[in-house]
């Protein structure tokens, strides 16, 4: 009897959990739609977006996001031991805004992007560069470093049209 209750509920949550990965699906499909439409109005690479923000520190990360229902392009910096976040205006290539990072889920992964490019030999423009142009007519819209198995990468992911696709570039 204990057996065949705990399938059901094996069962149960396994459903759940589908469930929510076609619901996360959904909503990740939903803001690629929303963002490739408004990258139409970008004039600036992510690539030169890092550039520009380099004024303010050394770029840990990068990415094209809809906030607020308008396009902008963010770049997390370090310098020092301190992070911030640099908007780069994506009609000019001249940093727009900068606000420092103090705390919660942004700080955590300044930290742990920080972590991954002090073992870098390589810069987040140079692992987009080569990405974007071993993918013939994608534009990038992220990079993101992460150490797997101790060495560190960037997560690039490109569009083309409405089509995305993420590819890993060594940081060594």
């Amino acid at each position: 009897m204990k057996r065949s209750r705990l399938c059901v509920l094996a069962v149960s949550f396994f459903w759940l959990l589908a469930g929510s990965t076609v619901w996360a699906q959904k909503y990740d499909d939903k803001e690629h739609a929303e963002l490739a439409k408004a990258l139409k109005d970008a004039k600036v690479s992510l690539e030169k977006g890092l550039s520009a923000s380099e004024s303010q520190g050394k770029p840990i990360s990068g990415k094209f996001e809809v906030e607020d229902g308008k396009l902008q392009l963010s770049v997390y910096t370090m310098k020092g031991d301190k992070f911030s976040e640099v908007i780069v205006d994506h009609k000019t290539g001249k940093t727009a805004k900068t606000e420092a990072i103090t705390g919660g889920d942004d700080l955590a992964a300044a930290k742990a992007q920080s972590g991954a490019m002090a073992k870098a030999k390589v810069s987040l423009r140079s692992a987009t560069e080569k990405a974007v142009k071993a993918n013939n007519g994608y534009r990038a819209v992220s990079v993101t470093p992460s150490l797997k198995d101790g060495h560190p990468v960037a997560e690039v992911t490109l569009v083309k049209g409405t089509e995305f696709k993420t590819v890993s570039e060594k940081l060594e």
